[in-house]
């Protein structure tokens, strides 16, 4: 394969993860340019869909494997100056659960996967509590692939530069329900500026994707009181997923 043929073709990828996060729908795609330059921006379009095949065809494994090389290749925020490495997420396709995190801490940010950690490891509990395993029941990433520096909140500007990546593998991996850990993972999919103090205890849809919100482990290892809620919400989560009636919430209200 010519360097332009190769070019050619991770161009149309990047289009297709567009069209799977509006929907699933191949629209029509502008042609490449005939020398390579800056890789086009994986951003969610405003046009309306059109009308042609789903890309369903096309191996969502495959897709997911170059997404997550757009991640570590990302630089569109500051946080690729003094990262060490991306950490786009760890799991597969078709996997039933996804749980969101933040961002990466220092831990991670060396590994090059999510929560491995302490509070990675107490994730791990929590998801065997009620029969779940990462990688083979759950994919985890986080709304934000590197580290901000001394594991300092992330900012507006770095988790809109790493929402398209998000909506992204939710589409290709469509999970039947997202575990969110922390505030910032629950605002961002749910648009809303609420705590997830008054978040948390109910069911939410992201699309058509049940969601439910909870506690970041590193929060309730330092206040323990935190464990019980968290308790409910994963007991919550398990409902849902054993497909058993639970009122969805509007995150507006």
């Amino acid at each position: 394969m010519s360097e332009q043929d190769l070019y050619k073709e991770l161009w149309e990828l990047s289009f297709l993860v567009e069209d799977l996060v509006h929907g699933g729908w191949e629209r029509p795609h502008p042609e490449p340019p005939t020398v390579p330059g800056e890789a086009p921006p994986l951003v969610a379009g405003s046009g309306e869909r059109s009308e042609g095949k789903p890309t369903g065809g096309d191996d969502p494994a495959r897709t997911l494997g170059a997404l997550h090389e757009q991640v570590r290749a990302c630089n569109r925020c500051d946080l690729a100056r003094t990262r060490r490495q991306a950490v786009p997420g760890t799991g597969r396709v078709g996997l039933p659960v996804m749980v969101v995190g933040e961002a990466p801490g220092a831990d991670e940010d060396v590994k090059g996967e999510p929560f491995v950690g302490r509070a990675g490891q107490y994730l791990d509990k929590w998801l065997a509590a009620i029969g779940l395993q990462r990688g083979r029941d759950v994919f985890i990433t986080n709304v934000v692939k590197c580290r901000p520096p001394g594991n300092r909140d992330p900012r507006p500007d770095e988790i809109s530069a790493c929402l398209p990546f998000l909506e992204a593998q939710i589409a290709l991996v469509r999970p039947r329900a997202i575990l969110t850990v922390g505030r910032f993972a629950a605002s961002t999919l749910l648009g809303t500026q609420e705590g997830i103090s008054r978040l948390r205890g109910r069911v939410y849809r992201y699309r058509d994707i049940p969601l439910v919100p909870t506690y970041h482990p590193s929060a309730v290892l330092r206040d323990p009181s935190l464990r019980r809620p968290v308790w409910e919400d994963l007991k919550l989560l398990s409902s849902v997923l054993r497909g058993e009636g639970a009122g969805v919430h509007d995150a507006s209200r």
